[in-house]
């Protein structure tokens, strides 16, 4: 059903999917599977510095990374440990008071549109607004500023924006602590924005019905660094027995394009990072479609290419040591070591490495 004004619709109640509260953490994730929830917006719209829309479609779909990757995990729980501190610090700082309301909630039109807030706000003019809580390091705090003005990460801006959607309210605060007292601590605030939201469900919905509801995986468009960790993280390791795969016409026209900047990066300035993070695009859409597989194939203008993208792997164990454990206590050795896996990406043509 398409998306229709948002300005001139009346105010909707949400809808309660789930009651939070005492709710497994398995269970909690099988609500979450039902729609988008705020976290998921970034991923959706390419804007997430974590993951791409090909690891959210997974997600809804519960396909189960081959290598999973917990990431930082303490950050993460300590974020959670410390929401009833930060919601506790706002309350100080501006006054206002915060409170839970331990639910999921539905968007009362658009049924794949999730929330589980933080924290609402009693404002004193008797109006009701959405409080996220964040935490993150020192270095971090300066994604809070642009250009010398206050503003929110763009990745945290789309989370309050789908709650104020799904809530219908007009007002999201954000409290982000990034030290270890009341003064380190980063508070904004974001209006509703109904140009932005009309655009934001648009896309929603397309993710959601064209590629979830039809099980059709979306492209890889995120930075090439994040596209390569997820093909490795849903494909697993490198297979050198799998077949070559041959690359199509788009994928050979960004292979020569790769060529084009790989030569352009040799005279370039040193650290061009234009031209690196492109040649690092044009990469991983060809690492997406190699899988698990070593080699691809192609021919351009009567010229094959042949590219590899070979397995290097490192033991994990600390390197001063790892001789003379493997010398003194062998058995031990292959008990207790660790590998870790990288792979080098070459391009040959007709016999000469490109």
């Amino acid at each position: 059903m398409p998306v229709g004004s948002l300005a001139a619709r009346e105010r909707l109640k949400p809808l309660v999917l789930a009651e939070t509260n005492g709710l497994s953490e398995e269970a909690w994730l099988a609500y979450r599977r039902k729609g988008i929830g705020g976290s998921d917006v970034a991923a959706l719209l390419g804007i997430s510095p974590w993951r791409t829309a090909r690891d959210l479609y997974y997600d809804k779909l519960n396909i189960a990374a081959v290598e999973d990757n917990e990431g930082n995990w303490v950050a993460l729980e300590m974020g959670h440990l410390l929401e009833p501190l930060v919601a506790k610090i706002f309350e100080r700082k501006t006054g206002y008071k915060a409170y839970q309301i331990k639910k999921m909630f539905q968007h009362a039109e658009y049924p794949w549109m999730l929330a589980d807030v933080d924290y609402f706000v009693e404002l004193p003019d008797g109006t009701t607004a959405i409080l996220e809580i964040k935490t993150t390091n020192y270095n971090a705090r300066d994604n809070w500023w642009l250009d010398g003005k206050e503003t929110v990460p763009v990745y945290y801006e789309s989370q309050g924006r789908h709650y104020m959607a799904v809530m219908d309210l007009d007002r999201c605060f954000f409290c982000c602590l990034y030290g270890n007292n009341e003064d380190e601590v980063i508070i904004r605030e974001i209006r509703r924005d109904m140009a932005y939201e009309e655009e934001m469900i648009y896309l929603e919905q397309y993710f959601w019905e064209n590629h979830v509801l039809a099980q059709t995986p979306p492209p890889y468009t995120e930075d090439g660094d994040l596209v390569i960790e997820s093909v490795r993280r849903y494909t697993g390791p490198a297979d050198k027995e799998a077949p070559a795969v041959s690359l199509d016409l788009s994928l050979t026209a960004k292979l020569m394009r790769f060529l084009q900047l790989q030569e352009q990066k040799k005279g370039a300035e040193a650290g061009n990072k234009k031209i690196e993070e492109d040649m690092k695009r044009l990469k991983a859409a060809i690492i997406a479609k190699m899988g698990k597989s070593c080699q691809a194939i192609c021919q351009q203008d009567g010229v094959n290419y042949t590219v590899t993208y070979n397995p290097i792997r490192t033991p994990g164990i600390d390197k001063d040591n790892l001789k003379r454990l493997k010398l003194d206590h062998p058995d031990i050795y292959e008990q207790y070591v660790t590998v870790s896996e990288s792979r080098r990406f070459v391009v040959k043509c007709d016999g000469g490495a490109a």
